[in-house]
């Protein structure tokens, strides 16, 4: 009787794992019987954060714009889904961008970097740069440049309880009730 051959170290384990990720990768909703019914969309509590902080966002968004100033540095940005992201280049001054759909922001874990002709940055133009372990190196071409009122959208959300959500722009904050005894 000949020996069994040997396996090496470890290839049990990478076997058992590479099994519970194609597991994984097959694990999906059934198909939907003809005639049933649409699941029901979720309630809006149950949302990613990344779509509520776009929502208010784009709530204080103001109309596309061509280009802004970027000086080379951001203060800080903040991935809002697939293809949108706001950039601040100061505390104050925010941008939300729009970049093309075959870009997928959402797994961005590293810094980004942006294109610029002479200190600006230009819709249609230039592009978001990132290079992130899961999705690698991509340039991503800027669709729409929209300046958010970061300023007036910070009031609003200190005006607000904590648990509260911040008024719609267009619309005045309820008045404070009197303190009692008055």
């Amino acid at each position: 009787m000949s020996p069994k051959p040997r396996q090496p170290p470890g290839l049990a384990l990478l076997t058992a794992a590479c099994a519970a990720m194609l597991a994984g990768a097959c694990a999906s909703n059934p198909p939907a019987r003809p005639g049933a019914a649409a699941p029901s969309a979720a309630p809006p509590a149950a949302q990613a954060p990344e779509q509520k902080a776009l929502e208010r966002y784009s709530a204080y968004a103001g109309a596309p714009i061509d280009s802004f100033t970027w000086l080379g540095r951001f203060y800080s940005w903040q991935a809002l889904g697939r293809d949108r992201l706001v950039v601040f280049t100061t505390p104050n001054d925010a941008y939300l961008l729009k970049v093309w759909s075959s870009c997928d922001l959402r797994f961005v874990m590293n810094t980004i970097g942006v294109t610029s002709t002479a200190s600006t940055v230009s819709a249609h133009l230039d592009a978001v740069k990132i290079d992130s372990a899961p999705t690698g190196r991509m340039t991503c071409p800027i669709e729409e440049i929209r300046r958010v009122d970061y300023r007036r959208m910070s009031a609003d959300l200190r005006a607000q309880p904590a648990a509260g959500s911040p008024p719609p722009p267009n619309q005045a904050a309820p008045p404070n009730p009197p303190p009692p005894g008055q």
